[in-house]
């Protein structure tokens, strides 16, 4: 009896470094862009391994390990920022969105998209610097869906908020990085049309 739980320990341990270890890179990345701390990073793509690792038994075979990972990943930094924080940052939307509209108005919003912001080279150490100072519910919205590539159903199931939750943050969120790269791009030139 003892031998067969050791093999059913051997089968577990090889398939999770077949199934899981290999999303090690997005769940750095991941967390890196939550915990804004290299560091801090690390520490949490361990623990969320570790966690991830005792109850693999529970992982169901064939569904998205990554949004699997992802999601118990996301629990543990809730987790320890509850710990840290008391209370979350609060933004005025009403000043964000009359920005928007002005920005909107003036300039052509297609290359400002987030997405083409995040792909490219000139602007993506900025971006980034920008993306870790988001609220952290806009942030994980952006890194599902925009760099982790995950569907809106898979990013609700992680965030466990409803679609149109999803959508709304990312809404936000990308708003948010459009008009604090806005100034960024004026300066290295990638715009014709200084704002007033």
């Amino acid at each position: 009896m003892f031998t067969s739980f050791l093999n059913g320990r051997k089968d577990l341990k090889a398939d999770f470094e077949q199934v899981a270890i290999p999303h090690l890179p997005s769940l750095y990345t991941a967390a890196l862009y939550l915990t804004k701390d290299e560091h801090e990073a690390e520490d949490l793509v361990q623990e969320t391994y570790l966690r991830a690792y005792r109850f693999f038994h529970k992982f169901e075979a064939g569904t998205n390990c990554r949004a699997w990972l992802l999601s118990i990943q996301r629990r543990l930094f809730i987790n320890g920022y509850r710990q840290k924080n008391t209370q979350p940052k609060f933004l005025d939307w009403e000043k964000i969105d009359q920005d928007c509209e002005l920005f909107v108005s003036q300039e052509n919003t297609e290359k400002w998209n987030p997405e083409n912001l995040i792909s490219s080279r000139v602007m993506g150490s900025e971006v980034e610097r920008v993306l870790k100072e988001l609220p952290e519910e806009f942030r994980t919205a952006i890194v599902l869906v925009d760099m982790e590539e995950l569907t809106y159903e898979e990013a609700a199931r992680i965030m466990e908020c409803p679609i149109g939750t999803v959508r709304s943050r990312l809404s936000r969120g990308r708003r948010i990085l459009q008009l604090a790269l806005r100034d960024h791009a004026l300066e290295r030139g990638l715009s014709r049309n200084k704002l007033s």
